[in-house]
């Protein structure tokens, strides 16, 4: 049986930077090279960038892309990679897109693959599912292709998948094992959520039993605005085996040496190298690769799994960073209060960008207690950031000397002058704005507007108050504590009036919690939430905070993704909206 040395690129690209794009391609691809693979693979749109969004109405982009790719495989070439089959994740076009007056149907914007080899584009595929649930629009964006890529590389049959044709049953991998493939690539841009690891596992199993064929799944790693993608590649056997996989949340090269068998050579009884397989064609191809093996075998090995809370901060961390740096700001800027989750947001910013990249400002007001002064400081002299005080008392006194206001108004002005503290610093030094409030808060609309929410960037977005805690204490026990034990342990407070508590305007966060999840995360209804043994009266109140705070939630930062449904694009409500639970 013929071995090849695969090479899996789980690599970061950025939306938009195609020629930094492909300048990765080649120095990943000189690497899979000198470990003598035959065989390397991208991850889905790694010319572009995933998600693309409406950049694929500009025919612009799309032409950029498509002679990105032909001078890449020029260039890999010419870098005297040309020996190297690359699997590349692009966007192509057949036809305008589907929002044109031009559309023709069955043509289109198209979520492709290509493979590379001696300075050519030997074949092209079209992915044949396209999400449409969640953070994925592509039926607004692509059209399905209907054909399987299959391309013999060193005497093996290599089938070409997109992300989503591993997702869904039938289709791409019916139609591999129809084709007598060994291998099947799949390339993917797969957005990471808490223990998603655990599902494609078994996911990818499956497929490969059902395609009777080993599975070489890729995918992405790296931040795009509010999604972050976790890689976790792995190759799997025909049985299901699971032979090599790696890490989460960090570049890697996985090489592993898969014996696979050898293609059949027997003469098709139809010359057509197309042929139709169900609802779908196969088109053949023959790179003419030569597998010749060099050296000690290639095993890839199986990287640990790590546990939740690791998961969840890696992907804050690198969701953060990237969204920095990608958009080349030098530098970040937030509130310290001394409470937890400024104290969890500041220490997510250092771990992403280093203390001197993080400056943290403290803004006492006249209620502001001498502990959580205290607090703010000590973080700041754990962590080692930039620390400033910026008492806000006078500003306010300045506004009450000048307007009658009380109660809730004179409250929420503490909270924006606080915010306009922190945008002039931002103006003024070049920082980007982080925003602290948690999905909890966000939820109920417990936050001010043009207040604590301002900012271009929010980490804790899509993290419940109940796990900002949790993360807080799984941290400390990372090397240096960096968060002071005063901050977990304490009451939450805004401390916008005397003596003020959480506790005073919502539920305990271990009672209001699990509510949001259920009405926000999995759509429960109040009745079902009731059986679910929730108090009725609780219920009413939490689910009219919810629905009343949508416009808040309209105007606030982007934030990381952790959860199977965020704030954002997982879930899309109208503002104005009069329908109640209950009534």
């Amino acid at each position: 049986m013929p071995t090849l040395r695969i090479a899996l690129a789980q690599v970061n690209s950025t939306v938009g930077d195609i020629s930094g794009n492909a300048a990765a391609v080649r120095r990943w691809s000189r690497q899979a090279a000198d470990a003598g693979a035959h065989l390397v693979a991208f991850p889905e749109m790694m010319l572009t960038g995933y998600p693309i969004e409406d950049l694929v109405f500009r025919n612009s982009f799309v032409e950029t892309s498509r002679r990105a790719l032909t001078t890449l495989a020029a260039d890999l070439a010419a870098d005297g990679l040309g020996e190297l089959a690359v699997v590349v994740g692009y966007v192509d076009a057949d036809g305008p897109p589907a929002i044109s007056a031009d559309a023709v149907p069955g043509t289109g914007r198209r979520d492709a693959s290509a493979l590379l080899h001696r300075g050519a584009v030997v074949a092209t595929y079209y992915k044949h599912h396209l999400p449409n649930y969640g953070v994925f629009d592509e039926d607004r964006y692509f059209e399905a292709g209907d054909t399987l890529t299959v391309v013999r590389l060193g005497g093996v049959d290599v089938a070409l998948t997109v992300c989503e044709d591993i997702w869904q049953a039938g289709g791409p991998f019916t139609a591999a094992r129809r084709a007598g493939v060994g291998l099947v690539v799949n390339i993917n841009a797969s957005p990471y959520e808490l223990n998603k690891d655990d599902v494609r596992l078994a996911l990818v199993q499956r497929r490969a039993v059902e395609a009777g064929a080993a599975v070489a799944f890729v995918n992405m790693v790296g931040g795009q605005d509010e999604l972050v993608f976790d890689g976790d590649s792995m190759i799997v056997s025909a049985g299901g085996e699971l032979l090599a996989r790696t890490g989460q949340f960090s570049e890697e090269l996985l090489v592993h040496d898969l014996e696979l068998p050898e293609a059949d050579t027997t003469p098709n009884a139809s010359a057509d190298p197309v042929e139709p397989v169900e609802e779908m064609r196969i088109a053949r191809f023959d790179a003419g690769l030569v597998a010749d093996l060099s050296g000690e075998p290639r095993a890839g090995g199986v990287a640990e799994r790590i546990e939740d809370e690791a998961e969840i901060w890696s992907a804050l961390v690198l969701g953060l960073r990237d969204y920095v740096d990608k958009n080349r700001f030098r530098s970040v800027v937030l509130g310290l209060s001394g409470g937890i989750d400024s104290a969890v947001v500041a220490a997510i910013a250092v771990d992403a960008l280093g203390p001197e990249r993080v400056t943290g400002v403290s803004l006492p007001s006249g209620y502001s207690s001498g502990h959580s002064r205290d607090d703010a400081a000590d973080l700041a002299k754990r962590t080692g950031l930039d620390y400033r005080t910026e008492p806000i008392q006078p500003m306010v006194d300045t506004f009450l000397a000048n307007m009658s206001l009380s109660g809730l108004a004179v409250e929420n002005l503490q909270a924006r002058v606080r915010g306009v503290i922190l945008m002039a610093l931002s103006n003024q030094e070049g920082h980007l704005v982080l925003t602290t409030g948690n999905k909890s808060e966000l939820a109920v609309g417990y936050s001010t507007l043009y207040g604590d929410s301002v900012g271009g960037f929010n980490p804790l977005k899509d993290v419940p108050k109940t796990m900002v805690w949790q993360l807080a204490r799984w941290r400390n026990t990372q090397g240096d504590p960096p968060i002071p034990e005063n901050s977990i342990t304490k009451a939450p407070s805004a401390e916008l009036r005397p003596d003020q508590k959480d506790s005073d305007s919502l539920p305990d966060y271990e009672i209001l919690d699990p509510i949001i999840k259920g009405y926000v995360d999995h759509d429960l209804g109040r009745d079902e939430l009731i059986a679910a043994g929730n108090d009725p009266a609780l219920v009413d109140r939490t689910l009219r905070m919810i629905d009343l705070a949508e416009y808040k939630r309209r105007q606030s930062a982007p934030g990381t993704k952790i959860s199977g449904k965020a704030f954002g694009r997982d879930r899309r409500l109208p503002i104005t909206n009069l329908f109640r639970e209950g009534l």
